[in-house]
């Protein structure tokens, strides 16, 4: 396989990682009644694997005093732009413009993946995906999902480990 697929498993591949792929339809209609709310991104996609959501992690690019920084996150909880601009060494945090998030890393919107991105940021891992011996992360597009132990992505991407979800 080596060689293909996205940027993010073709660095998973390369490095010797042990990983697999989780692959759904990202746009199809879930089921949950008419008086149920609607989910959310992240919660759509831990209905469609049938995974708990505290292991499935989303890629948030940040803007740290004007720095782009990526965050991994659980898809069940926020991103504490606080807490990130702290552990980024800044004073403010705000989520960056979806099409700066989009140049930096090569990938589109609801499917960044923290490896293989375009233009490596610095990445700050929610220090809660320790606790899993393995978590789910955007392999690099919409709709697939890589699984792999937290400390590869970790090591793969020099991460900073810090509590910086709510």
């Amino acid at each position: 396989m080596s060689g293909r697929g996205t940027p993010a498993m073709q660095v998973l591949e390369r490095a010797g990682v042990r990983f697999s792929l989780h692959e759904y339809d990202a746009g199809a209609p879930l089921a949950g009644g008419p008086k149920a709310p609607p989910l959310g991104y992240g919660e759509r996609t831990a209905a469609a694997l049938g995974i708990d959501p505290a292991r499935i992690h989303k890629t948030l690019i940040a803007s740290v005093d004007g720095r782009l920084v990526a965050a991994v996150v659980p898809v069940d909880r926020e991103l504490d732009l606080k807490a990130l601009a702290a552990v980024a060494g800044g004073r403010r945090a705000e989520m960056a413009d979806p099409a700066a998030a989009e140049r930096s890393s090569g990938y589109v919107v609801g499917g960044i993946s923290p490896l293989g991105q375009k233009r490596r940021l610095p990445t700050v891992v929610d220090a809660g995906a320790l606790a899993h011996a393995t978590i789910l992360v955007s392999g690099g597009r919409r709709g697939l999902q890589v699984e792999l132990a937290p400390h590869d992505l970790v090591r793969l991407t020099d991460a900073t480990v810090a509590a910086i979800a709510r």
